[in-house]
């Protein structure tokens, strides 16, 4: 039998996709192979590099990928016939489109992951580092989001329906623009609020901020939202356009240290220098304080009492709260140990039983009835006639 027609006999029609089938198992997997190895050998010379072993987790992706553009390129010579091969075909490079930008995502993670990782080792201020990571996560994810559009439009381009509709979109691109503007606008503006607080510098991800008077830390920022760590572990998800219209507090934009006070009422026989001796001798053991200022001084007065007030720095929220607790628990103790009547006392006295008048007190009884002044002609409740 001529080669000719021994191939294209009805056994060769079996083995040409089935042969197609096991190299689009194999290519990918000695694909895989190879990247893995190339990626081993670079870890084993730089073990510390972070770019590898995040590289490594794109292996799966370009595994799918180049499976996909193997069985898209390959197809032809599988020589399939009949209704389903341009189907089949379609298929493929959907897939295709969808592996590829499924790669393009984690290679873009990675290598902004690694830029931020560089940047952070070779800088030591943590402001600068804040700054960085916010900007470069929102760009991480501002070019993740293009390159999904850009898969999901190429995809759907594929089809000769979609092309005809995006043909009379573009037509009309004006007034649908207009239109998604309108519709659309505080989703543009929370997007835009996103950028502007990424590249404006105003609140970065660790930030310690004040907003409607709760307390938290930046967790996450992205281009609609940002999350806000509580200290009681909840989370506040505020839209970013928040923070570009309204003031909030940042306390570590520039600099985490914080200045807090503690404020003592005492009585005016309270010894303000030995208290002020006393707190000096405790900040210096104990590690919340970081030396830079304390004082203690009578701030105001009272009939009956004086307040004092203590000043300490630390270096950032979280000592300074747990500083002012320990200061004003400690000054208490001080107080009431060695000098307890300086603590606030109320005066009071006892009553001798008789009013100002000389006239003699006596409990109210609902069954004596109380005296009535002098020229008392009481009420008649009887109506008047008219």
């Amino acid at each position: 039998m001529p080669s000719h027609d021994r191939k294209s006999t009805p056994m060769w029609s079996v083995i040409r996709p089935l042969a197609l089938l096991c190299c689009a198992v194999a290519v990918p997997a000695l694909v895989g192979w190879a990247v893995d190895r190339l990626l081993r050998r670079a870890i084993g010379a730089r073990p510390a590099s972070r770019t590898l072993p995040l590289l490594r987790r794109c292996r799966m992706p370009l595994q799918a990928a180049v499976a996909a553009a193997w069985l898209y390129a390959a197809l032809p010579a599988a020589r399939l016939r009949g209704a389903l091969y341009p189907d089949v075909r379609h298929v493929l490079l959907l897939l295709v489109l969808g592996t590829s930008g499924w790669l393009g995502v984690r290679v873009t993670g990675a290598l902004v992951t690694t830029a931020v990782g560089r940047f952070e080792s070779a800088v030591e201020d943590h402001s600068r580092i804040r700054r960085i990571r916010t900007q470069v996560g929102l760009i991480r994810r501002v070019t993740q989001a293009a390159i999904v559009l850009v898969a999901i439009a190429s995809m759907l381009m594929t089809f000769p329906a979609a092309r005809t509709v995006g043909t009379s979109l573009l037509a009309s691109a004006g007034v649908i623009g207009v239109v998604a503007g309108i519709a659309a606008q505080p989703t543009l503006g929370n997007l835009f609020a996103g950028l502007q607080i990424a590249f404006g510098d105003m609140v970065r991800i660790g930030d310690v901020v004040v907003v409607d008077g709760q307390r938290g830390e930046v967790e996450e920022i992205t281009l609609t939202y940002l999350v806000l760590a509580t200290w009681d572990q909840r989370r506040i998800v505020m839209p970013v356009s928040y923070f570009t219209g309204r003031p909030f507090e940042n306390w570590s934009r520039k600099d985490p240290r914080m200045t807090g006070t503690v404020l003592l009422h005492l009585d005016h026989a309270a010894p303000v220098d030995e208290l002020r001796a006393e707190l000096k001798r405790y900040l210096d053991g104990n590690a919340l304080w970081d030396r830079q200022g304390w004082s203690l001084l009578v701030t105001d007065t009272t009939p009956s009492t004086v307040v004092v007030r203590a000043l300490v720095t630390a270096r950032d929220s979280d000592d300074i709260w747990t500083l002012r607790c320990a200061v004003r628990e400690h000054l208490l103790g001080y107080v009431r140990d060695r000098h307890p009547r300086a603590l606030p006392r109320v005066v009071t006295a006892v009553a001798d039983g008789k009013a100002a008048d000389g006239a003699q007190w006596r409990p109210l009884d609902a069954t004596v009835p109380a005296p009535r002044p002098a020229g008392y002609r009481g009420v008649s409740l009887a109506k008047k006639p008219r």
